[in-house]
């Protein structure tokens, strides 16, 4: 049976959803931010040395990190879809964007995040971070100028991964004045999926 440690408000939420899209059984085990610091309890450290979630349970398998999850379970599980085929242009678009959100995409938002939480002793870098989250999100908005997906026509894998940086982005107000990434979260959050995901997965809200 697969297990999700599953965190609420967090990267764990896509790991349910991409569950739901491939419609395998699993198993939740919940655990709950700290209302005061917003960390996870020190029980997830049991499961992992990091302490964080997502972390996922397959048999013998027990593997972290968002992108390695999704890529295990499509490759594991997936039947060809969800991901373009091999040696095409979509391919290398997939392995580009399943990497950048965390890599690149969510670097500004956490430094925001942290930085913010300083008060006026952040202040002086506030304008750098702005202007990288202006720069990241600039990009994103017009890699789906003309495609509602990051690698292609159809949806993948990736555009799982990417959504995480798309609600951080909204939850701070940014996506706003990026109308293709307002776009490609409507198209997300309107699949059954997803719904089904959230039903299962509880309370998520981000920005807390």
């Amino acid at each position: 049976m697969i297990t999700v440690h599953h965190l609420n408000n967090s990267r764990s939420q896509r790991i349910l959803w991409m569950l739901e899209e491939l419609g395998l059984d699993y198993e939740i085990v919940h655990y709950q931010r700290d209302k005061e610091t917003n960390l996870a309890p020190e029980s997830l450290k049991e499961i992992h040395p990091l302490g964080k979630s997502p972390v996922l349970t397959d048999g013998d398998v027990k593997i972290a990190e968002s992108a390695a999850i999704i890529e295990y379970l499509v490759d594991t599980y997936g039947k060809g879809a969800w991901k373009p085929a091999a040696a095409t242009p979509e391919a290398l678009q997939y392995l580009e964007w399943m990497h950048y959100s965390e890599g690149s995409a969510m670097v500004p938002l956490l430094l925001g995040l942290y930085v913010g939480r300083l008060g006026d002793a952040g202040a002086p870098l506030l304008p750098r971070i702005m202007g990288e989250m202006t720069n990241h999100f600039s990009y994103m908005n017009g890699a789906l100028a003309d495609r509602d997906w990051f690698a292609g026509s159809d949806i993948t894998a990736c555009d799982v991964q990417m959504s995480f940086p798309m609600e951080a982005g909204q939850s701070t107000g940014l996506l706003k004045d990026y109308p293709n990434l307002a776009g490609f979260l409507e198209r997300i959050q309107a699949r059954p999926a997803y719904k089904k995901a959230l039903e299962k997965g509880g309370p998520y809200q981000l920005g807390g």
